[in-house]
C-alpha cells in the first residue's frame, strides 16, 4: 500500500484539479459509456462530483467508490471536449491510486501486476509458455480477421473472439538493434509495447521495414518492459514507477533523436502520463523522453518524409480507418495515419461514420464490463461494415483486439491491420 504522505499529496492535487469542473454536462454527449447506460454516475461529471467528497467516501464506502471509478474507459473523450480544460484522465488515475493505496489490490490483480507485469523477464517467459500451449485450449474461428475462440466456455473469456499469442514474440526474433541513420540523417528509438511484442510482431517488422525505406536508423534496446498503463489504471503506482524506471534505464543507454511507437496507448502514456505520474527522482528523465516521443504515423509523415509509393493501382482494395482515442483525443494525431494509408498504392481510403468514436476496449474495462464494452464495439463494427471495406486500419493494438472480436463474432470477412503494415506490404510487392 502507498504511504500516507503519498496519499495526502495526491489528495491535495485532486482538490486543486476538481474545482475547475463547472458541472456543465458537456461530457455526456461524448461519453461512450453514458451513451450505453444513460446513468449520470457513469459520466465524467458524475464521477467528479463523487470525488469532491473522496476523503469521506473513501472511509465510508471505498469499494463502492472504486467500482464507480473503474466504470470508465479512460478514452479521454470528456477531456478532449471539456470547455474548462479539466484533465479528467489524470484526475481519475490519481483517484484510483489513492483508493488502491488505501485498500490494496485485489489478489488477482496483485498477482498479475506485481507478480508478472512488474518483472519483464518473467512476464516474457510466461507469455512464451502460453503461446506454446494455447492450441490445447483454443481453436481458430475467423481466418480473415485472424481470431480464435476458447474450446471450452470459461467465465473469463466468455464468447470472445480473440487474437492468439504470436508463436514467437518480437523480442525473440530481434532482441536488440542499433542501426545508424541513413539518408534521412535521423535515428529513432523503437518502443515495442506488450501487445505488439506478444500478439502483433508483424507490426514491429513492418515498422522496421518502413523506417529502413525512409533511411532512418533504429535503436532497439533489449529487455523492454510494459509502458505501465495497466498498473496505473488499476491504481498500482509502485508497479507503474518500477516499470517507468526500468524503461528509462533501457532507453537512456542509447543515442537517438526521437522515440517512436506503433501503439497509440504507449505513445500517449509515455508522452502525456509518464512525466505527470513519475516520482521526484525520475520526473526529469521522464519529461526528457516524453518531449521527444512520437507516434509512428506522425513521425513517418512529419519527420521522415514518407511519400506515396509507386505501384499499380488498377483495382485498389478499400480500407477504412478507426481513430484510436489515445491518438486523436490525447495527441491530436488523425491526418497522419490517413496519409500513411494513402502512401500504400494498393488501397483506397473510405471513411466510416464517426471514425473517432471509441471502440469500447479500455483495457481492463473490457474484462470487468464486457457487456457494455461489446455494445460499444458492436456500434463500431457496424460502421466499419457499412463502408464495404476489405481492411480496417487503426494505430492501436488494443483497438485491433476489440475490433477483431466484434467483426469476428459478426462473421465479417474484414482484415484488421496497422497503417504501417499496408505500406510494408507495398514495399514487399
Amino acid at each position: 500500500m502507498a504511504s500516507m504522505e503519498e496519499l495526502v499529496r495526491l489528495m491535495r492535487e485532486l482538490e486543486d484539479q476538481l474545482v475547475v469542473c463547472m458541472k456543465c454536462g458537456m461530457c455526456q454527449s461524448v461519453c461512450p459509456v453514458f451513451d450505453q447506460t444513460g446513468r449520470e454516475a457513469d459520466v465524467a461529471r458524475g464521477k467528479l462530483a463523487l470525488l469532491g467528497g473522496l476523503m469521506e467516501s473513501m472511509f465510508d464506502d471505498p469499494e463502492g467508490v472504486y467500482q464507480r471509478l473503474n466504470k470508465c474507459l479512460l478514452c479521454g473523450s470528456c477531456a478532449a471536449n471539456c470547455p474548462s480544460g479539466v484533465d479528467v484522465q489524470e484526475i481519475f488515475l490519481k483517484a484510483r491510486a489513492i483508493l488502491t493505496g488505501y485498500m490494496g489490490l485485489p489478489p488477482a490483480k496483485r498477482l498479475i501486476l506485481k507478480g508478472m507485469l512488474a518483472n519483464p523477464v518473467l512476464f516474457d517467459r510466461l507469455t512464451e509458455w502460453g503461446a506454446r500451449f494455447q492450441k490445447l485450449f483454443t481453436r481458430p474461428v475467423n481466418e480473415i480477421v485472424g481470431t480464435s475462440c476458447a474450446r471450452v466456455m470459461s467465465p473469463l473469456i466468455q464468447d470472445r473472439h480473440f487474437r492468439p499469442l504470436a508463436k514467437v514474440p518480437f523480442h525473440k526474433q530481434i532482441p536488440f538493434l542499433d542501426k545508424p541513420a541513413g539518408r534521412s540523417g535521423l535515428k529513432v528509438a523503437l518502443f515495442n509495447g506488450c501487445l505488439i511484442d506478444k500478439l502483433f510482431p508483424s507490426i514491429a517488422h513492418a515498422t522496421l521495414k518502413v523506417l529502413d525505406h525512409c533511411g532512418v536508423g533504429v535503436y532497439l534496446p533489449d529487455n523492454q518492459g510494459c509502458c505501465g498503463i495497466p498498473a496505473l489504471s488499476s491504481g498500482d503506482m509502485p508497479t507503474f514507477r518500477k516499470l517507468l524506471a526500468h524503461n528509462l534505464e533501457r532507453f537512456e543507454a542509447g543515442e537517438f533523436d526521437i522515440l517512436v511507437t506503433a501503439c497509440a496507448t504507449c505513445t500517449s502514456t509515455i508522452h502525456e502520463i509518464w512525466p505527470k505520474m513519475a516520482g521526484p527522482k525520475s520526473r526529469e528523465a521522464a519529461q526528457r523522453l516524453a518531449d521527444r516521443t512520437m507516434d509512428i504515423n506522425r513521425f513517418l509523415i512529419k519527420e521522415s518524409g514518407l511519400e506515396p509509393l509507386a505501384g499499380k493501382n488498377d483495382k485498389p482494395r478499400t480500407a477504412t480507418y478507426h481513430d484510436p482515442c489515445h491518438l486523436k483525443k490525447s495527441l491530436g494525431v488523425f491526418t497522419e495515419p490517413r496519409a500513411v494509408i494513402d502512401a500504400a498504392p494498393g488501397y483506397r481510403l473510405k471513411e466510416m461514420v464517426e471514425p473517432d468514436w471509441c471502440c469500447g476496449m479500455g483495457g481492463s474495462f473490457n474484462l470487468q464490463y464486457y457487456d457494455i464494452s461489446k455494445s460499444i464495439g458492436d456500434k463500431k463494427a457496424a460502421h466499419i461494415r457499412e463502408t464495404g471495406a476489405d481492411v480496417v486500419a487503426t494505430g492501436c493494438p488494443a483497438c485491433m483486439i476489440q475490433i477483431s472480436d466484434m467483426l469476428s463474432r459478426a462473421d465479417a470477412r474484414i482484415a484488421v491491420r496497422h497503417p504501417v503494415e499496408l505500406v510494408a506490404e507495398a514495399l514487399e510487392a
